[in-house]
């Protein structure tokens, strides 16, 4: 009996820790919120902006290039959606590098051997519209530029409900 209330307290304890400890994260574009406005500048890729999505299904893949999560993710966007999707006219993929340099990403690249384009966003401009904290971070936004679909981390499970939902979207 000692040992069951000594446990309870620990986990009491534990929940209030946790609890005091945790950042809040908020979700800053939710399902049904159109597509914020911003200015994607690449010295690589050349700017992008919502404007020039309109009409598009436009999937936005947040990531930092040392975030073991975001390599995993991308590195099935390399093997399975990017192929299958970056001749798609009514497709558009805007992989997002948080806190990071055109001169950063372009080595990324080589060294990964992507074949998709990296777009920085050296001061979290781009990511802030979106959320606070963590990564990765999909967004899916419809033809109509509202969000239909968001994902926070990398699972197989999650990434293959992203790939429904742009087959669904593309429809």
């Amino acid at each position: 009996m000692k040992s069951l209330k000594i446990g309870g307290l620990i986990m009491v304890l534990m929940l209030f820790f946790m609890g005091a400890n945790a950042q809040t994260s908020t979700e800053k574009v939710k399902i049904g919120d159109t597509m914020p406005q911003f200015t994607l500048n690449s010295e690589v890729y050349g700017t992008v902006t919502p404007a020039d999505l309109k009409g598009k299904v436009v999937l936005v893949s947040l990531f930092a290039t040392w975030c073991g999560p975001c390599q995993k993710e991308l590195a099935e966007v390399q093997s399975t959606l990017y192929p299958k999707y970056k001749d798609n006219e009514n497709f558009r993929l805007l992989v997002i590098g948080r806190e990071h340099t055109d001169a950063e990403l372009t080595k990324y690249n080589i060294r990964k051997k992507f074949t998709f384009p990296l777009y920085p966003d050296p001061k979290r401009e781009v990511f802030s519209l979106f959320a606070d904290q963590s990564i990765p971070r999909a967004y899916l936004f419809g033809k109509d530029g509202k969000l239909i679909y968001t994902s926070t981390g990398y699972t197989p499970e999650e990434f293959q409900k992203l790939m429904s939902t742009i087959e669904e979207a593309l429809k």
